[in-house]
């Protein structure tokens, strides 16, 4: 491999694992606070991508300003998280926390297979892009290769903002403290006033809406199609898993390499580009089963 294909695949590998970090971390932080393995939560991320590409073609098409393409990918997600995740949460999670896992698993599949319905139903099953973000950045040179600025800079960027404020946000705000009060001991947390039912609800609503900034991202930079959700959650699944369950800066780490490991296969054997992903899952479960950066007991957010 020469220089210019290492630098593209390693650009190529930080930009992808920048969008699956997004979904990821949400993921994990809906699964520390409230034990849930959310199925569902690659919906999110498709409802996402699809709110932002329809929403935005209609209206630059209406003669807005392009611009608008960036706020507009931050109100598309917080009204997934809200309007569709905050009612998932509170009337039907809500009512099978004391179920066991598998039966959790089995409720939040259900879920996710209506939402796909959901989509198709919206949206059709034509594919949809709107790259008016991306075009706006334009392009930048690095190492002899020119890439776009939006998928160089602008997803990594957002990454990390999102990483430092997830971690300052649940260190420095009351909301933050109470969150992490009820995932170390729901009980006595509720013992001395907390309202645990308004943090899960929070907590579920704010990993919803990182999937679904997820999606709203990544439709700048690839067809909208169906079965996207699908794909993004078995992958969310992986970086997870690999971090171990709850960890936010290990699912950036794992998200990463995982990233990168996709990437590189698929400049050096792009028949193992799906397959790298989950060699990497595996061969770090068979060292440490629970996750490079979880710990047996741990129980961390």
């Amino acid at each position: 491999m020469n220089a210019q294909l290492f630098a593209l695949a390693m650009v190529d590998g930080v930009s992808y694992a920048a969008l699956v970090f997004l979904v990821a971390v949400g993921l994990t932080l809906i699964f520390g606070v409230l034990r849930v393995l959310n199925v569902a939560h690659g919906s999110f991320y498709a409802i996402g991508a699809y709110t932002t590409a329809s929403v935005g073609g209609a209206i630059f098409a209406a003669g807005f300003s392009p611009w608008l393409a960036f706020p507009l990918m931050i109100v598309a997600a917080a009204l997934v998280g809200t309007v569709i995740g905050g009612p998932i949460e509170k009337f039907l999670l809500s009512r099978i926390y004391h179920l066991e896992d598998v039966l959790q698993i089995l409720v939040t599949f259900a879920v996710f297979l209506m939402l796909e319905d959901f989509q198709r139903l919206v949206w059709g099953v034509q594919p949809l892009f709107e790259a008016t973000a991306l075009n706006q950045l334009g392009t930048v040179s690095v190492f002899g290769i020119t890439y776009t600025a939006y998928q160089l800079i602008f997803l990594p960027v957002v990454a990390v903002l999102v990483l430092v404020g997830l971690r300052l946000g649940l260190r420095r705000t009351l909301t933050g403290r109470l969150i992490t009060a009820v995932t170390e001991d729901r009980e006595a947390a509720i013992t001395i006033g907390i309202d645990a039912e308004k943090v899960y609800l929070i907590t579920f609503i704010v990993g919803a809406s990182l999937a679904a900034l997820g999606g709203a991202l990544a439709s700048a930079t690839t067809s909208v199609v169906p079965g996207m959700g699908a794909d993004m959650i078995v992958l969310s699944f992986a970086v997870v898993a690999t971090a171990g369950l709850g960890q936010i800066e290990g699912a950036a780490i794992t998200a990463l390499m995982i990233g990168l490991g996709r990437s590189f296969a698929v400049y050096v054997w792009p028949e193992t580009q799906v397959l790298v992903p989950y060699l990497i899952m595996f061969g770090v479960l068979l060292v440490r089963p629970q996750g490079l950066f979880g710990g047996i007991e741990a129980r961390k957010i």
